[in-house]
């Protein structure tokens, strides 16, 4: 979705990294919205390290109340939430953030995204990474999971 193309009832959510804007996350969840025919839109939040504190203390209190994660804050947005799911505590590290009453709610999906795959042996980095924007714009916003979807989007990024 370009910016002009945003409405008054555009849903949306946001994705926090150093270059979110170009990111893998933005490109594959943006492309699983447009393909689901889903009036929502990813919007990347630029920031670097020195700014990465100030936007988390003030995301509970803010409009946002769906963000992804890039990998290079995966690890350090865990002490900013209240709650973790127990991937997230495992593994040290979180995909994305819910608010939900003034909490912030982290989230790992690894398993999840493993469990969507037949054989996780086959499974590679980018396959997870698009299972992941999958099991999210499903969650947010009711996109239907087609797994078998995933080399067709990988495709699409290659070509």
């Amino acid at each position: 979705m370009k910016p002009h193309e945003i409405r008054p009832d555009t849903q949306l959510c946001t994705i926090l990294g150093y270059n979110a804007q170009r990111g893998k996350r933005r490109r594959y969840f943006n492309r699983i919205l447009n393909a689901s025919q889903t009036n929502a839109t990813a919007i990347a939040l630029n920031i670097t390290d020195e700014h990465f504190a100030f936007t988390m203390d003030g995301v509970a209190h803010s409009k946002v109340d769906k963000m992804m994660l890039e990998p290079e804050f995966a690890s350090r947005a865990v002490g900013y939430c209240q709650r973790l799911n127990p991937s997230a505590k495992q593994r040290g590290r979180i995909d994305f953030i819910e608010v939900v009453s003034g909490e912030i709610v982290g989230y790992c999906l690894d398993e999840e995204a493993l469990a969507c795959f037949g054989d996780p042996a086959f499974v590679d980095e980018t396959m997870l990474l698009v299972a992941k924007m999958m099991l999210i714009a499903n969650r947010w916003f009711g996109v239907a999971l087609e797994v078998d979807q995933v080399p067709l989007l990988i495709g699409e990024e290659n070509a």
